[in-house]
Protein backbone atom coordinates (compact mmCIF):
# COMPACT_ATOMS: atom_id res chain seq x y z
CA UNK A 1 0.00 0.00 0.00
CA UNK A 2 2.63 2.47 1.00
CA UNK A 3 5.10 1.33 -1.98
CA UNK A 4 1.94 1.94 -4.13
CA UNK A 5 1.72 5.41 -2.42
CA UNK A 6 5.14 6.38 -3.11
CA UNK A 7 5.33 5.19 -6.52
CA UNK A 8 2.16 7.53 -7.28
CA UNK A 9 3.95 10.41 -5.63
CA UNK A 10 7.08 10.39 -7.89
CA UNK A 11 4.36 9.82 -10.83
CA UNK A 12 2.69 12.79 -10.32
CA UNK A 13 5.56 14.49 -9.29
CA UNK A 14 6.79 13.92 -13.50
CA UNK A 15 9.21 11.69 -12.32
CA UNK A 16 9.50 7.85 -14.06
CA UNK A 17 8.94 5.30 -11.75
CA UNK A 18 8.03 1.72 -12.50
CA UNK A 19 7.73 -0.89 -9.20
CA UNK A 20 9.83 -4.32 -9.45
CA UNK A 21 8.52 -6.62 -6.93
CA UNK A 22 11.33 -8.87 -7.60
CA UNK A 23 14.16 -6.99 -6.48
CA UNK A 24 15.46 -7.30 -3.11
CA UNK A 25 16.90 -5.03 -0.48
CA UNK A 26 20.55 -3.60 -1.34
CA UNK A 27 22.99 -2.96 1.31
CA UNK A 28 21.91 0.75 1.65
CA UNK A 29 18.82 -0.02 2.73
CA UNK A 30 19.38 -3.47 4.82
CA UNK A 31 22.63 -2.29 6.37
CA UNK A 32 20.93 1.23 8.37
CA UNK A 33 17.55 -1.20 9.36
CA UNK A 34 19.80 -4.03 10.34
CA UNK A 35 20.30 -0.64 13.44
CA UNK A 36 17.32 0.51 13.50
CA UNK A 37 14.85 -2.32 13.46
CA UNK A 38 17.31 -5.16 14.34
CA UNK A 39 14.20 -7.64 14.91
CA UNK A 40 13.31 -6.54 11.09
CA UNK A 41 9.12 -6.35 12.39
CA UNK A 42 8.23 -3.19 10.40
CA UNK A 43 7.36 -3.10 6.33
CA UNK A 44 10.18 -1.50 4.14
CA UNK A 45 10.40 -0.66 0.37
CA UNK A 46 13.26 0.96 -1.24
CA UNK A 47 13.34 3.63 -3.54
CA UNK A 48 15.99 3.29 -6.01
CA UNK A 49 17.64 6.75 -7.57
CA UNK A 50 17.95 6.58 -11.17
CA UNK A 51 21.51 6.88 -12.44
CA UNK A 52 21.21 10.53 -13.74
CA UNK A 53 19.97 11.95 -11.21
CA UNK A 54 21.75 15.02 -10.11
CA UNK A 55 21.64 16.99 -6.97
CA UNK A 56 18.63 19.16 -7.82
CA UNK A 57 16.97 15.84 -8.85
CA UNK A 58 17.65 14.27 -5.97
CA UNK A 59 15.99 17.06 -4.04
CA UNK A 60 13.07 16.81 -5.92
CA UNK A 61 12.41 13.19 -5.37
CA UNK A 62 12.52 13.84 -1.97
CA UNK A 63 10.25 16.72 -2.22
CA UNK A 64 7.89 14.50 -4.28
CA UNK A 65 8.19 11.82 -1.62
CA UNK A 66 7.56 14.39 1.53
CA UNK A 67 3.59 13.50 1.96
CA UNK A 68 4.47 10.21 3.45
CA UNK A 69 6.55 11.45 6.41
CA UNK A 70 2.92 12.80 7.97
CA UNK A 71 1.81 9.43 6.83
CA UNK A 72 3.96 7.67 8.83
CA UNK A 73 6.47 6.56 6.93
CA UNK A 74 10.03 7.09 7.60
CA UNK A 75 12.01 8.27 5.02
CA UNK A 76 15.87 6.99 5.22
CA UNK A 77 18.45 8.08 2.55
CA UNK A 78 21.63 6.33 2.96
CA UNK A 79 25.02 6.37 1.71
CA UNK A 80 27.89 7.62 3.88
CA UNK A 81 28.52 11.26 4.20
CA UNK A 82 32.17 10.52 2.34
CA UNK A 83 32.72 7.81 0.44
CA UNK A 84 36.03 7.83 -1.65
CA UNK A 85 36.63 3.85 -2.00
CA UNK A 86 40.27 4.59 -3.74
CA UNK A 87 41.31 5.60 -0.51
CA UNK A 88 39.65 3.23 1.48
CA UNK A 89 42.25 1.65 4.32
CA UNK A 90 40.62 -1.47 5.87
CA UNK A 91 40.30 -0.95 9.53
CA UNK A 92 42.61 2.46 9.59
CA UNK A 93 41.20 4.90 12.57
CA UNK A 94 42.94 7.62 11.89
CA UNK A 95 40.52 10.15 9.52
CA UNK A 96 41.71 11.37 6.91
CA UNK A 97 41.41 15.11 6.94
CA UNK A 98 39.58 16.19 4.00
CA UNK A 99 36.92 13.47 4.65
CA UNK A 100 36.70 15.70 8.32
CA UNK A 101 36.78 18.79 6.61
CA UNK A 102 33.87 17.94 4.00
CA UNK A 103 31.46 15.88 6.50
CA UNK A 104 31.97 18.65 9.09
CA UNK A 105 30.61 21.45 6.34
CA UNK A 106 27.81 19.63 5.39
CA UNK A 107 27.09 18.56 8.97
CA UNK A 108 27.14 22.94 9.30
CA UNK A 109 24.64 23.18 6.37
CA UNK A 110 22.22 20.25 7.45
CA UNK A 111 22.45 21.89 11.13
CA UNK A 112 21.59 25.99 9.84
CA UNK A 113 18.45 24.03 7.63
CA UNK A 114 20.83 25.51 4.39
CA UNK A 115 19.29 23.57 1.84
CA UNK A 116 20.76 25.12 -0.80
CA UNK A 117 24.19 24.93 0.20
CA UNK A 118 23.14 21.22 0.56
CA UNK A 119 22.48 20.74 -3.00
CA UNK A 120 25.37 22.80 -4.47
CA UNK A 121 27.60 20.89 -1.73
CA UNK A 122 29.44 18.72 -4.37
CA UNK A 123 30.43 21.59 -6.48
CA UNK A 124 31.12 24.27 -3.53
CA UNK A 125 32.23 22.07 -0.06
CA UNK A 126 35.85 22.05 0.60
CA UNK A 127 37.38 18.51 -0.97
CA UNK A 128 34.07 17.44 -2.21
CA UNK A 129 35.19 15.71 -5.24
CA UNK A 130 37.48 13.70 -3.56
CA UNK A 131 34.84 13.03 0.01
CA UNK A 132 32.91 11.31 -2.99
CA UNK A 133 34.40 11.06 -6.51
CA UNK A 134 31.11 9.89 -8.03
CA UNK A 135 27.68 11.20 -6.68
CA UNK A 136 25.67 8.50 -5.71
CA UNK A 137 26.39 7.88 -1.73
CA UNK A 138 25.25 11.98 -1.62
CA UNK A 139 22.29 12.06 -2.85
CA UNK A 140 20.45 10.05 -0.37
CA UNK A 141 21.04 12.63 2.03
CA UNK A 142 19.78 15.46 -0.60
CA UNK A 143 16.51 13.14 -0.98
CA UNK A 144 16.37 12.82 2.86
CA UNK A 145 16.95 16.73 3.17
CA UNK A 146 13.90 17.59 0.48
CA UNK A 147 11.46 14.88 2.01
CA UNK A 148 11.71 17.58 5.14
CA UNK A 149 10.49 20.87 5.56
CA UNK A 150 13.64 23.49 5.65
CA UNK A 151 12.02 24.84 8.80
CA UNK A 152 12.17 21.34 10.84
CA UNK A 153 15.03 21.15 12.87
CA UNK A 154 18.21 18.39 12.43
CA UNK A 155 19.79 16.78 14.87
CA UNK A 156 23.09 14.55 14.15
CA UNK A 157 24.07 11.26 15.04
CA UNK A 158 27.63 10.46 15.71
CA UNK A 159 28.95 7.98 13.01
CA UNK A 160 32.96 9.05 13.38
CA UNK A 161 35.11 7.91 10.09
CA UNK A 162 35.78 4.84 9.80
CA UNK A 163 38.57 2.83 7.22
CA UNK A 164 40.13 6.50 6.73
CA UNK A 165 37.58 7.89 4.62
CA UNK A 166 33.89 6.82 5.04
CA UNK A 167 32.24 9.58 7.54
CA UNK A 168 29.24 7.36 9.32
CA UNK A 169 27.64 10.18 10.50
CA UNK A 170 23.80 10.55 9.52
CA UNK A 171 21.04 13.20 9.94
CA UNK A 172 17.43 13.13 11.77
CA UNK A 173 15.71 15.68 10.62
CA UNK A 174 12.54 16.06 12.46
CA UNK A 175 11.61 16.05 16.36
CA UNK A 176 11.43 12.72 17.52
CA UNK A 177 12.87 9.53 16.00
CA UNK A 178 10.17 7.10 15.36
CA UNK A 179 12.57 4.07 15.83
CA UNK A 180 13.31 1.23 17.72
CA UNK A 181 17.29 1.64 17.61
CA UNK A 182 19.64 -1.55 18.78
CA UNK A 183 21.38 -0.83 21.82
CA UNK A 184 24.56 -0.21 19.59
CA UNK A 185 22.62 2.39 17.80
CA UNK A 186 21.21 3.76 21.06
CA UNK A 187 25.33 4.89 21.88
CA UNK A 188 25.12 7.03 19.26
CA UNK A 189 22.22 9.28 19.74
CA UNK A 190 23.17 12.67 20.98
CA UNK A 191 21.98 13.82 24.07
Amino acid sequence: MRARRALELLQAAGLAATPNADRGLDHGAWVPLLHLYPQADIPVFQVSLPMWLDADGAYDYGRALAPLAGEGVLIVGSGSLTHNLYEFRLGDPRAESYAAEFAHWVRDAVLAGDHSRLRQALAIAPHARRAHPTAEHYLPLLVAAGAAAQAVPASVIEGGIVHGVLSMDSFLFGAELPVRLGADANDALPN
